[in-house]
């Protein structure tokens, strides 16, 4: 074994350098180092694994650096749930302690290094943080010549966005430029409508002359073990004078042409294919155009066999003779979307007030590898009403644009789709929506339409600093709300009942922003209020100082922490605790260490501390034991720390106490200012096995004020974690909006068995994100009332209703059966979000029959 201290590189001063020259020396291919090397992240990189059937569906690549070297290596399949959670992430530091060479049999000179176990993630040491420029970081190559625009496993050509499959990423993918001069012949040209013809005709067909009028997102279709480069598809719809049809661009000429093929261009197409169309796909509305849509046959471009030919006319050799349409636009103003049916078709125009973070949700399709959305929720008025646009925007294969929509800006939306639930009316993204904000608008072709040019005359009369004080960006949001009565069903209106127990499964579960909604059944057993933000009570360097969480382990592959075992308390835990949070607050900042083998992990129930005491250990020995324990760790700690590093995550032997570091004094927990339990929770709680813990309320959960200032920092939070560190960004003040406290509901599940914590941030202002498109019905501002409704009354006087009153109606919980909706969301660096977005009393639940 070896360590970067005994290490020196001639000249060079770097370790990383050294570790490698080691390993290329040694007698075997693998090198465990005796003092983990602490490395800085700054790229990480996505692709299908190659292994057919692959335990992982996709495979990582790693670029770390020591200040002064940087080097491409492949992550171990095994350590990948570290980039899933995003517990490892980009500016994070990364202690390595063991490496190995893989060389690739089926090639000459083709050889890679490979991170095979991280001993944890820490906070970047501070010479890292100097760096400003880390493209310019020379890059360390051995025997072979590196890739630094492609996988290490050569049999991959290319790679995928680090979250979704759905955008266009890296190098191979052809940037959009204005198109040449081109000559072409016009003379022997087909038209759609003839097409049939050939397509029942061994006769090549004649080039086409079309207009682009839609387009759809990527479709990814790779598959682990599937010998195809680039499993690419874009579908167009394309119209001539005589009609419309879809057109195909598969495989190798998606990267190629996609940023090419923007609507409205007009394309000469020659050597192309005709096929029998896909019937079972989404399509674009057309309804505008009083032209026939061919629907029986398709288009494909192909890059072999034949390989087809793809030329775009500039628009100013365009000819009127050419008797090509124009692309169709259906505008619709906020006022007229009331009265669209729903599913209709439609395109906005608005200025964003409000823009939510970037979360995702689980593919369905039950074939291939897995797959997830990426979407936003956003907030768009247009002078119309004083209701805003709520617009579902899911990625539209546009990462420029649908990660810089911020408040203040102008965008345009096409292809949106009406959505009606009950008294709730929103507009969410299809296939073929295009996104257009500010800076993109110049010579689009809907820059002429009447209700276009309306909406930039009504922006005419707005003062800039009356709108921005209406903006607001991120927070938790979910819309529509959920229905006024909860019946059991499996469909898109209410979520199965899950058994509180069995959240375990769900939170494990869970990667990276990923949001679930779940429905929870029992009893509302105990009720917190906490004021938001924490008041600072408590000096800041007791805030300072590390949160303990008691987890058990036992020594196996290394994996991230489960965040299930950090919400998982013992009751004996909890009482220890403060009474507001599933933390203690220890009384130094601990590090600790952890072994280079992995974990099995294991909750720490009651039954097991029963077993203790029936084994002999006492409490008062448990927590020598602990002592003991921490004073190991602590001594090892020195071992793995030549600088000042705060460690993230940490596994150690078969028992452990993991430590979470408190920022600042906003994520500090407050006591609370006032508390309810029920009169069968203070014995029946000895019996909870499980009780998930959700801690405090998240500064990332509320929303927050837009300042122009502070930009390209909040644009940084509110996106998925970039796929590449940009060392230079700030942090900012978060000023929240109106946001004065929240609850903390404590559901027991019907058997007695399991509970679960989760939190209730109540609208209270207009200007909260969450009180657009709810009906703001009145009610009794009981506790009650105001979880089912999620909002407080504003009373005569245009106050709030106070903490004390609305506890003091919290009686009315007792013995009452609620079904409790929940939405789940991984944060990120172990940080789960459990918002309770709706209480279901007794009398709001309906059994499957009908009856309540």
């Amino acid at each position: 074994m070896a360590g970067p201290a005994d290490q020196s590189d001639s000249g060079s001063g770097s370790a990383l350098r050294a570790v490698f020259e080691q390993l290329r020396s040694a007698h075997t291919l693998s090198l465990t180092l005796s003092s983990p090397l602490c490395l800085a992240v700054i790229a990480l990189d996505r692709y299908l694994s190659v292994q057919h059937p692959a335990a992982e569906s996709y495979s990582y690549d790693l670029t770390v650096t020591d200040g002064r070297w940087r080097i491409k290596c492949q992550l171990a399949d095994n350590l990948s749930q570290w980039v899933r959670t995003s517990s490892l992430r980009c500016g994070a530091g990364v202690l390595v302690s063991q490496l190995s060479i893989v060389h690739d049999e089926t090639r000459l000179s083709h050889s890679y290094v490979r991170i095979d176990s991280i001993h944890s993630v820490v906070e970047l040491p501070e010479r890292f943080l100097s760096m400003k420029d880390v493209g310019s970081i020379p890059e360390w190559c051995q025997d072979h010549v590196t890739r630094s625009d492609g996988p290490l496993q050569l049999s991959r050509k290319y790679y995928l966005p680090l979250w979704i499959n759905d955008d266009p990423y890296g190098s191979v993918w052809i940037p959009y430029s204005p198109p040449p001069d081109v000559v072409i012949d016009v003379s022997r040209i087909t038209l759609l409508e003839d097409l049939e013809a050939f397509f029942h005709s061994s006769r090549r067909p004649l080039p086409l002359l079309v207009r682009i009028l839609h387009r759809s997102r990527i479709r990814y279709y790779g598959k682990p073990g599937q010998n195809i480069d680039f499993p690419f598809q874009v579908y167009c719809e394309v119209a001539d004078q005589s009609g419309v049809m879809s057109m195909v661009v598969w495989n190798d000429l998606c990267p190629e042409w996609f940023n090419r093929l923007t609507v409205g261009s007009v394309l000469y197409l020659q050597q192309y294919s005709l096929k029998h169309s896909y019937q079972n796909r989404s399509r674009p509305h057309i309804r505008t155009l009083s032209l026939m849509t061919f629907r029986s046959i398709e288009i494909s471009l192909n890059p072999r066999s034949p390989a087809s030919v793809v030329t775009v006319i500039p628009p100013k050799s365009v000819q009127p003779q050419w008797s090509l349409p124009d692309v169709p636009y259906n505008f619709a103003t906020r006022s007229e979307v009331d009265s669209m049916n729903n599913n209709q078709a439609c395109d906005i125009i608005g200025l964003v007030t409000y823009v939510g973070r970037v979360e995702r949700i689980r593919s369905k399709e039950k074939t291939g590898p897995e797959k997830f959305w990426a979407y936003r929720w956003v907030h768009a008025v247009d002078g119309t009403t004083d209701s805003p646009f709520i617009l579902e925007i899911f990625s539209s294969s546009q990462p420029e644009i649908f990660n810089n929509i911020c408040p203040m800006t102008y965008l345009v939306c096409t292809q949106m789709r009406v959505c009606q639930t009950g008294c709730s009316v929103y507009l969410t993204s299809s296939t073929e929506t295009q996104l257009f904000i500010t800076g993109c608008h110049k010579k689009q072709p809907y820059v002429n339409e009447p209700k276009v040019k309306a909406f930039i005359q009504w922006t005419k009369t707005l003062k800039d600093s009356v709108m921005l004080r209406r903006t607001a960006v991120g927070g938790h949001y979910c819309y529509p709300p959920a229905p006024p009565t909860f019946t059991p069903t499996t469909n898109s209106n209410n979520e199965p009942i899950t058994a509180v127990a069995d959240l375990k499964g769900e939170l494990e579960s869970l990667q990276y922003r990923e949001h679930r909604r779940v429905a929870v059944q029992g009893y509302v057993a105990a009720v917190q209020y906490h004021t938001w933000p924490p008041r600072p009570e408590t000096p800041l360097s007791e805030l300072q100082e590390g949160v303990s969480v008691r987890v058990v382990r036992d020594t196996g592959a290394a994996n991230p922490p489960s965040t299930v075992e950090e919400m998982t308390l013992t009751q004996r835990e909890m009482d220890s605790t403060s009474p507001d949070s599933d933390i203690t607050v220890s009384p130094k900042r601990r590090r600790v260490q952890t072994g280079s083998r992995g974990v099995h992990r294991q909750y720490f129930t009651r039954s097991k501390m029963q077993s203790n005491r029936q084994a002999g250990l006492t409490s008062h020995e448990e927590e020598g034991e602990e002592r003991r324990d921490e004073g190991e760790l602590e001594s090892e700690e020195s071992e793995v720390e030549g600088e000042h590093t705060s460690v993230r995550q940490s596994p150690v032997g078969k028992e452990i106490v993991q430590t979470l570091q408190v920022p600042d004094v906003q994520q500090a927990a407050s006591p609370p200012t006032a508390l309810w339990e029920s009169r069968v929770w203070p014995s029946v709680k000895q019996q909870v096995t499980d009780h998930f813990c959700c801690g405090r309320l998240d500064q990332e959960s509320v929303p927050e004020k837009f300042h122009f200032d502070d930009r390209e920092v909040l644009l940084h939070h509110l996106n998925l974690s970039p796929a590449r560190w940009t060392p230079d960004l700030t942090s900012h003040t978060h000023t929240p909006v109106a946001c004065t406290g929240y609850f903390t509901l404590t559901i027991l599940g019907l058997n007695q068995t399991a509970a679960v914590d989760v939190l209730f941030v109540p609208v209270v202002s207009p200007d909260d994100p969450r009180a657009a498109g709810v009906p703001h019905t009145q009610h009794d501002n009981s506790l009650l009332s105001c979880i089912s409704t999620g909002r407080l009354c504003v009373q005569p006087d245009g106050s709030c209703p106070t903490p004390g009153s609305l506890m003091s109606s919290a009686p009315q919980l007792e013995s009452e059966r609620v079904v409790c909706i929940v939405d789940l969301c991984l944060l990120g660096e172990r940080r789960v979000e459990m918002i309770c977005s709706k209480l279901y009393g007794t009398t709001d639940i309906c059994q499957p029959d009908g009856t309540q």
